[in-house]
This record gives structure tokens, sequence and C-alpha cells, in this order.
């Protein structure tokens, strides 16, 4: 493996772009980067792993979708400062829901879509991402038809502070439980942590949809 590290200019970040194709048609996927932990791991797995840049961690593609891109063969150009990496992409490259990312025309009259979505990207996770959106309908609910011995609307009495205290104790219990090999005990306090943000969401009024649309320029 050495060998190979040895022939690829990696950046002053230790990065280097990787170009994906579709083995089959040629087809450009999309472009990404890969460290040296990222390369190694490909080439060992047989699955393309690249690096974020936003969130400065690697990432094996489709870990989260299933959409996981097949290596068939790797290309080193001419200068070694990049990768060119042919695929048996299951589903979809683009978390869109189209086959590649480069999905848009641009011309002088201005951008067109060139394909259709092979998926619909909120199918993902089904219909289980709607609950988030419940939970915060009945949050907002109790702040406006407050109802009496309702925990979410004391903590709208209490105010700010209180709500920020719960937030801050709630995120500790997620850490500490953490600690424990009891899976089910962390997702019980991340659900807690998870109500808790909620309500101070939507004391600030602020939506999940300003959540989404941040960690939509953070992918």
């Amino acid at each position: 493996m050495k060998e190979l590290l040895d022939q690829i200019k990696f950046d002053g970040n230790g990065l280097v772009p990787v170009i994906t194709q579709d083995y089959k048609t040629n087809e450009v996927l999309m472009m990404a980067y890969m460290n040296e932990e990222a390369f190694i791991k490909s080439m060992e797995t047989g699955k393309v792993h690249y690096f974020s840049r936003s969130r400065n961690k690697l990432w094996l593609k489709g870990e989260t979708s299933g959409h996981f891109q097949i290596i068939k063969s790797v290309n080193l150009d001419c200068d070694g400062d990049a990768l060119l990496i042919k695929v048996e992409q299951v589903e979809a490259a683009c978390h869109t829901g189209h086959y590649s990312c480069f999905y848009r025309e641009l011309d002088k009259d201005g951008i067109k879509e060139t394909s259709e979505k092979v998926f619909d990207e909120k199918s993902v996770y089904g219909d289980k991402s709607k609950i988030l959106k419940e939970v915060y309908d009945v949050v907002v609910d109790r702040r406006i038809n407050p109802k009496e011995g309702s925990y979410t609307n004391y903590l709208f009495d209490k105010g700010i502070d209180k709500i920020l205290k719960k937030v801050g104790e709630e995120a500790a219990e997620v850490i500490i439980a953490s600690k424990n090999p009891d899976n089910g005990e962390v997702i019980y306090e991340i659900s807690d942590l998870i109500y808790h943000l909620t309500v101070l969401m939507v004391e600030r009024g602020i939506t999940f949809d300003d959540i989404f649309d941040e960690l939509g320029k953070r992918r």
C-alpha cells in the first residue's frame, strides 16, 4: 500500500481530488476528496470512502443511504495529483436523488435539469423522519394552547434560562450514557436531548427546516 501512496501527490491539507465515474457508461457521477486513510480503506474494502472537508472526517459513500460505490478500477493522472475511480453505483450517487451529481446543465438561458431523480431523497429514512415535525408541532401547540400539568408548559413558564439548563443537563446525560455498553440507554438520552432542543427551538422561533437547510450546506 505504501508504494501506491507514494505515487499520489496529496495537497497541503493531505487531500487528493477524486472523480468518480460509472464503469459501464463512463458518466461522471461526482467529485470529492480522499486523504490517505480514505484511499487505504477504499482499496482494502472495495467500496469508495471519501474525506469530508466540511465535517472533517472520513465517510463511506452509502453508509447511511445504502447507495454504495463498488470499485471497478482506480486510475492516477499523469501528474499524480488526481484520481479517477470507476464504480458500480448502487441506486444513485447524488444525495438529491439524481444518479449523477452533475444533473444541471448551464447555458446562456439559465439552468435546466438533464435527468430525472432515481429516488426521493426524503425517503432515505422513510416516514420515520416525520416524527421530528410531529414533536415540534406538539411543542408549538403547548405554547399556544397551554395544558395544565404539561411539562412542556412548565419549561416555557420558567423561561429561557430553565430551558438552557435542561439542554445542558440532557447533553451531559448523553455523554454519561455513551460511556456504558447499553445502546438503549444512549438512545433514550439522545431522545431526551432532542426533545429539549426542540423546546429551545420553539422558544427561539427556529424550525427544523432551518436546521435541515444548514445541514444541507455542510454535506
